[in-house]
């Protein structure tokens, strides 16, 4: 963890492999899990990837001493969601696989993600854990908050703007959330764990540049007996939730068309009255 106010930061972002919100979601299997044979990079985690490349590029200290970590969880496909980070400009990949995972709940995969991070920081931790907001297949949102809770940090959720002051040689995290009628101002001391929304930056694209780069960085494999997790606290054996049953979204009504003779603003405020709209 950081010790001068020129220290290089480490930093581990969490990325996941989600079904492209294009195509149609499916659940599979008995289970009832999500099926992710068409998936890319959440989108949401792209902004939690560009805030910790914005934080680096403007820390002190040696430039090319930062570490920027994308790690991940999930079978064999979700080390994509690692490759296209390092393609941004991470500068190594984790991906967490193993049979045993394959249906973790919130619960479990918060329980591997912080045996992860915790073993990503060796002996001199983490400075910074980013994650985005939520999935965008799940939208929980539970992961980042029980992440902090078992990896005992201070959390900051939902944070659209983010900076790191020094006080003498301690860092200070500034991070402001938006609510509905004000903003909110939050401080907190290093390490923490920060997720952002997708109002605090406008993620970068790979170029051709990033893309060649990426085929040289350090990318990891883990095992659960590699973070010192037992097969029984995760996937579903592990679950604290279970999905019992799920139905396919019923078709999509006609809807109701209002014809403009003349009053078709009366028939809008009515309708909206009758849903309970206005």
């Amino acid at each position: 963890m950081h010790t001068a106010a020129d220290a290089p930061l480490n930093i581990v972002v969490l990325v996941k492999h989600v079904p492209d919100a294009q195509f149609d979601r499916h659940l599979t299997g008995e289970n009832h899990t999500v099926e992710r044979s068409q998936s890319i990079l959440s989108e949401l985690d792209e902004y939690a990837l560009e805030t910790a490349l914005q934080l680096v590029e403007a820390a002190t200290g040696d430039a090319s001493a930062h570490k920027i970590t994308a790690l991940t969880m999930g079978p064999d496909a979700a080390v994509n969601a690692v490759k296209k980070s390092l393609q941004i400009g991470a500068h190594q990949g984790v991906h967490l696989n193993d049979p045993a995972l394959a249906g973790s709940d919130a619960a479990g995969t918060s329980l591997a993600l912080a045996a992860a991070v915790r073993h990503i920081g060796g002996d001199d931790g983490v400075d910074i854990v980013i994650t985005g907001m939520a999935s965008t297949e799940g939208e929980t949102s539970l992961v980042p908050a029980q992440l902090a809770e078992r990896l005992d940090l201070p959390q900051v959720t939902f944070v659209s703007a983010v900076e790191l002051t020094y006080d003498g040689d301690a860092p200070v995290l500034h991070a402001r959330r938006d609510g509905a009628t004000h903003a909110d101002t939050i401080e907190s001391a290093l390490p923490a764990l920060v997720s952002v929304t997708d109002q605090i930056n406008e993620p970068r694209y790979p170029n051709f540049k990033g893309i060649m780069a990426a085929k040289k960085k350090p990318l990891h494999t883990l095992s659960l007996a590699d973070i010192g997790v037992d097969e029984s606290a995760v996937g579903t054996s592990g679950a604290w939730t279970t999905v019992e049953s799920a139905d396919p979204r019923p078709p999509r009504g006609k809807g109701v068309v209002i014809t403009d003779e003349g009053d078709a603003g009366v028939q809008l405020v009515d309708f909206l009255t009758t849903q309970k709209l206005l």
